[in-house]
């Protein structure tokens, strides 16, 4: 067994956890956590008040 052998077991390895990271992250059981982590960057307070409130509170904005 040389270097070589060596190179190509850690290769091989590295390749089969790839693939069973990519199965365990694109399995559709998965599919619902996947949807909620895509909302996040939406979730927060702004997204409870109407769009009409939002825009009379944006700071330095004045309608007099």
């Amino acid at each position: 067994m040389d270097l070589n052998d060596i190179r190509s077991g850690v290769t091989l390895l590295s390749f089969c956890i790839f693939l069973g990271l990519m199965a365990w992250t694109y399995w559709p059981a998965r599919q619902r956590e996947h949807d909620a982590a895509a909302l996040l960057p939406f979730a927060g307070e702004a997204a409870d008040t109407p769009l009409y409130q939002q825009l009379r509170s944006e700071p330095g904005r004045s309608d007099e």
